[in-house]
């Protein structure tokens, strides 16, 4: 398949209907951190990026929302991609962005580059999306907060180096900061800035 077929094709099938059923299961992730959601619209975004974090990005950009890319991402067809199928422009500035991607085994920028609201307009941030090697295998991270009852146990493999300190960080700027969402083939799994992430000893 060539660039320019790469960039048109892969998108929802049923634009509505996918992009609502996307998005019926990123707002149960968000109200409940740790639990892990499934991605069923068939998606087909350029690699390297996965399924269920171009889904993510047809069912919540659109010309009104920039998104920033990693430089191996914004190198790939994905550009075009988004291009064609959202509308949604890219933006080298991190604090202009209300979506970025990583994909996986690349270095993710500061938290604190990104844009992290306001006192009177905290939802003016940047949602980071973050392709993980593996949900499970890694340390194990307990979340508390709203939403979890008594506690959630995670074990994500290919978290950004320093994640836990930057989230730490930015969890005390609440109601500023910025929400994650990690992603892996079909699978997201939501880290609103409302969620306390603690590492546990083995």
């Amino acid at each position: 398949m060539d660039a320019t077929s790469q960039s048109l094709s892969g998108g929802f099938p049923d634009a509505v209907y996918n992009s609502q059923a996307v998005f019926r299961v990123l707002m149960d992730c968000m109200a409940r951190p740790g639990t892990t959601g499934m991605i069923d619209p068939e998606v087909t975004p350029p690699a390297p990026l996965g399924a269920a974090a171009g889904a993510l990005l047809l069912t919540l950009c659109d010309h009104d929302t920039p998104i920033w890319l990693t430089p191996g991402l914004a190198k790939s067809e994905l550009p075009a991609w988004i291009s064609f199928h959202s509308g949604a422009p890219l933006t080298r500035e991190k604090t202009e962005a209300r979506f970025a991607v990583a994909e996986t085994r690349v270095m993710v920028p500061s938290f604190s580059h990104f844009a992290l609201g306001s006192q009177d307009y905290p939802d003016r941030s940047t949602t980071i999306v973050i392709e993980v090697e593996a949900l499970e295998g890694g340390p194990v991270l307990q979340l508390t907060g709203p939403g979890i009852r008594d506690e959630a146990r995670i074990a994500p493999k290919g978290l950004p180096e320093m994640f836990l300190r930057q989230w730490t960080d930015n969890r005390a700027l609440f109601p500023r900061g910025v929400d994650v969402i990690l992603t892996l083939g079909r699978q997201i799994l939501a880290l609103p800035r409302t969620c306390k992430i603690t590492e546990l000893e083995g």
